[in-house]
């Protein structure tokens, strides 16, 4: 593995494990519990999508009249992830994108997704990302998150976006909540199983296959740059920061329903 590489994992290490081990996961333990915590994560689902089509509109040509632009391993690696992002299959084998995936799966859940799709709407209308948030009323958590993703695609640096993309995103689903998920599924599978196929797609897909190619788009836009590795690290660091915050509004949201349950009853 390139050195660089093995530092920044080493580096990044103990906040990733902050982010695994994050009680938001013990604390799920029901539908409801999950609804919650489906209306954070949606927010980072959508921005990820965002940053990926950033890359491939700066490593790629995506105007007319076309020219060949960059590296044609860059291009291949970037357009190999997007189309498995933008364009995967659902349960039924219809093509869905990862969002509208996810959006699928709050709906059978019974999840509120009317504030991300405020969200996106008023930010596709005005551009304004303070103002989206406030229309959509946007959990604090989450409207950080996604202003820190926005701040990184504003800095236009490739390399930057493809360390967070690559390091700041992927493996950070540990699998007890993925058995907590498969076991609610087994009970109530006519309330999650679009989100279980979710999370099976993520670690089949994103996890495996897409995480090997986002390592080696990050290794050719650094290359042999100390400057932009350095840059690099710093930047995964402060988006793995972001996670945690997202975990953290999550987890308190949810320990408050707890606490309001147990105060009715």
């Amino acid at each position: 593995m390139n050195p660089a590489i093995q530092q920044i994992n080493a580096k990044i290490e103990p906040i990733r494990q902050q982010i695994i081990h994050h009680p938001v996961y013990a604390a799920i333990e029901s539908i409801d519990d999950l609804k919650i915590f489906m209306q954070y994560h949606v927010y980072a689902v959508w921005d990820f999508m965002s940053l990926l089509k950033s890359l491939q509109n700066s490593l790629t040509c995506t105007s007319v009249p076309w020219v060949p632009k960059g590296s044609a391993d860059t291009r291949y690696l970037i357009n190999e992830i997007v189309v498995g992002e933008e364009s995967d299959v659902d349960p039924n084998g219809n093509r869905k994108s990862h969002f509208e995936l996810y959006l699928d799966a709050m709906q059978q859940a019974k999840a509120d997704a009317e504030p991300i799709k405020k969200f996106i709407d008023a930010f596709v209308s005005t551009g304004d990302l303070d103002g989206s948030f406030e229309i959509a009323q946007t959990p604090a958590a989450a409207a950080s998150f996604v202003k820190h993703t926005f701040e990184v695609i504003g800095g236009k640096k490739d390399h930057v976006q493809a360390a967070v993309f690559t390091f700041g995103r992927e493996d950070l689903i540990p699998n007890m909540f993925v058995a907590m998920v498969s076991d609610l599924n087994k009970s109530t599978p006519e309330n999650i199983s679009i989100f279980n196929y979710y999370l099976e797609r993520h670690i089949e897909v994103d996890g495996d296959h897409h995480s090997h190619l986002a390592l080696q788009m990050t290794e050719h836009l650094c290359g042999e740059n100390p400057t932009f590795w350095q840059e690099a690290e710093e930047a995964v660091i402060a988006s793995l920061q972001q996670r945690l915050t997202l975990w953290n509004g999550a987890y308190e949201d949810i320990m408050a329903q707890k606490d309001e349950f147990v105060s009715v009853v």
